[in-house]
């Protein structure tokens, strides 16, 4: 009688399954942080006349504070970047941001 592949494959490589600390669920993954107060403001300093939404006032560890900004700019459909404590998120769309950080529960508040 032929065997199985799975009986096959048990016997070439053993019948061991990962261990269950190893595997991360994506819950696990996604950095939790509390809800913040933002300033959301425009900024065109030094940047070739084009606009940069600026969201500051985030309190929290760097990595949170990418996963906020992945976030928003999926919601956005634009792009942006962290750089020194502040979410910078390419063209004017404070108005947005702020609708979207009040969504998610934050204290959010349009600067100039």
């Amino acid at each position: 009688m032929p065997q199985d592949w799975k009986d096959l494959l048990k016997e070439r490589f053993g019948d061991s399954l990962p261990a269950q600390e190893d595997e991360i669920s994506a819950a696990e993954a996604a950095p939790v942080f509390r809800k913040q107060r933002l300033t959301v403001t425009i900024d065109r300093r030094h940047r070739a006349g084009k606009q940069v939404t600026l969201i500051s006032g985030f309190v929290g560890e760097e990595a949170q504070l990418e996963s906020l900004g992945k976030q928003l700019k999926a919601r956005l459909g634009t792009g942006g970047s962290v750089k020194d404590g502040e979410l910078m998120i390419q063209g004017d769309v404070r108005d947005k941001v702020v609708a979207l950080l009040t969504e998610m529960g934050h204290q959010a508040k349009r600067g100039n």
